[in-house]
């Protein structure tokens, strides 16, 4: 299985394909797993998909206390310096970015904070700004415990997560992550992002509302937006083929002059572990 030590961290990856090297970063409760519907449409459109479980996430490791990180003001910034060790490490100058809900929070935030980093990104149902403090949007949201949960969800996100899903996801409802705990404004971090981005966003989320994608798309000083009519939350999943179409004709318009693979070798599909 293809693992590497990231500060500290054993982080599991992926790399298919040959391409321009374009990274995927996986939402608030995902891992490399829910990426299985699009990684194929990209490496078929020339692109070399680089998928990782961040820290406490699928296979990786969870490092000392991982809940208490998981809560604390250093998870988002942590997140960032992640990524950015593990680009060192791939050897990649710069890369693409697809960021899904909280991974969009971590691409912009990386954006932001590495503009050379990024030529160009696509962010896809994340949260811009918050009402209400995310500990209560959560619960109001997340209303069932593991235990209540259906049990083909139950099941899926095991698949994904292992012994540790019960725990997590029962803290994960609550508050933390890259969303935190308390008032969440991504808007002044959006100011920073010099890279073109399109915003994907669904017209039927169950957490956010459209208009969310809207703020997002004019706090950019490079942005575009395109709706998906009659989807949810999990755009990726339940969208696959026009996602795939959006996020390549997107960097299809915004390809550098030049930029070519990265000799970066490929490694065969290897799947997640309960």
């Amino acid at each position: 299985m293809p693992f590497t030590e990231i500060n500290g961290i054993d982080l599991y990856y992926e790399i298919h394909g040959h391409g321009d090297p374009l990274l995927l970063l996986h939402h608030g409760f995902g891992c490399v797993k829910m990426w299985d519907k699009i990684v194929p449409g990209l490496v078929e459109s020339g692109y070399k998909p680089i998928c990782y479980d961040r820290r406490g996430f699928g296979q990786s490791g969870e490092g000392e206390d991982f809940l208490d990180f998981y809560v604390s003001d250093q998870f988002l910034a942590e997140s960032v310096n992640e990524l950015e060790s593990f680009r060192d490490w791939l050897g990649v100058g710069s890369f693409r970015v697809v960021g899904q809900c909280e991974g969009g929070v971590v691409g912009a935030e990386y954006a932001a904070r590495f503009p050379d980093r990024v030529s160009s990104m696509v962010i896809s149902s994340t949260l811009c700004f918050s009402d209400c403090a995310m500990h209560e949007f959560n619960i109001s949201k997340f209303t069932k415990t593991f235990d209540e949960l259906d049990p083909d969800l139950r099941k899926k996100l095991t698949t994904w997560h292992g012994n540790r899903t019960k725990t997590f996801h029962n803290q994960f409802r609550q508050f933390g992550g890259a969303y935190g705990r308390f008032i969440f404004d991504l808007r002044p971090t959006l100011h920073k992002v010099k890279c073109p981005t399109l915003v994907l966003y669904p017209d039927r989320s169950f957490l956010f509302e459209v208009e969310q994608g809207v703020e997002f798309y004019r706090s950019l000083a490079q942005g575009e937006l395109a709706v998906l009519p009659h989807c949810g939350h999990n755009t990726y999943d339940e969208r696959p083929e026009e996602y795939v179409s959006h996020v390549v004709n997107f960097f299809g318009r915004r390809r550098l002059e030049g930029f070519k693979g990265d000799g970066i070798p490929t490694v065969d599909r290897v799947t997640c572990a309960g």
